[in-house]
């Protein structure tokens, strides 16, 4: 019954679903948009949103969709971005690259400043009336995972820097890549983009896939007594953009 019932709504899914080939033996399915509104207190709006899976292989939409019951999708994380506007075809559009922060973005932790840069990423999207905020789920910890972060956080109890705590774990301070948010990106606009950061890898990375972003809109603020070092540990160690109103 439940193949049938697919079998009458597969024209209905594969309308929202677009593949790309990434590099040479993945395969990129986005699928969307799909409406979601929001409202966090006083802020309020309908975002357009798009998710990805990424592939082993070849895959055609039909492969995909054979795919989700066998891959135990709910034990591992996805990506997917929030656009406002008229994405497409509007020329100045801004854009956050956000890594997921499982403790800042839904507890509302206080060792970090993420929480605060997703919301008003969010807010400054819908203020300038084009954008896009990409969630991106394999960057938890700069790419070390939760649980690994959870092990920094208790080194950095004793006295250790964030970027400290990743490498006597045996990490590099940052692992994170962004080659499949920018390969979505492109799926969804050609134009030059202006991108939410106070990070300059995120730049470089931009600009090495030839995409233009020479422009950068900085993000500071939610500063806190808890998270004071993790923030002077990002410009003094990480090489994090100054804003020159900014003093922490």
């Amino acid at each position: 019954m439940k193949n049938l019932l697919l079998e009458n709504k597969k024209e209905v899914l594969f309308n929202k679903m677009k593949v790309v080939q990434f590099k040479e033996k993945q395969t990129i399915c986005i699928v969307g948009p799909v409406k979601l509104p929001i409202k966090q207190g006083d802020f309020e709006t309908t975002f357009q949103w798009y998710t990805w899976l990424t592939v082993d292989g070849q895959k055609t939409k039909e492969d995909i969709l054979d795919l989700i019951l066998s891959e135990n999708l709910a034990s591992k994380q996805q990506s997917s971005v929030l656009v406002y506007g008229d994405f497409i075809n509007e020329d100045d559009a801004i854009i956050r690259m956000h890594s997921i922060c499982h403790t800042g973005d839904i507890f509302g932790s206080q060792r970090c400043d993420c929480g605060y840069q997703l919301h008003e990423s969010m807010k400054m999207v819908k203020e300038h009336g084009c954008g896009a905020i990409f969630y991106l789920a394999n960057h938890e910890g700069r790419g070390i995972g939760l649980f690994s972060k959870s092990l920094a956080y208790l080194l950095q109890e004793e006295g250790y820097d964030t970027v400290e705590a990743n490498e006597a774990l045996g990490f590099e301070d940052d692992t994170r890549s962004y080659e499949e948010a920018i390969q979505v990106l492109e799926s969804l606009r050609e134009k030059p983009v202006t991108l939410i950061t106070n990070n300059p890898n995120k730049l470089i990375a931009l600009k090495k896939h030839g995409l233009l972003a020479e422009k950068h809109i900085s993000i500071w603020g939610g500063l806190t007594e808890t998270n004071r070092l993790y923030l002077s540990t990002k410009i003094e160690k990480s090489g994090h953009i100054v804003d020159s109103k900014i003093s922490v």
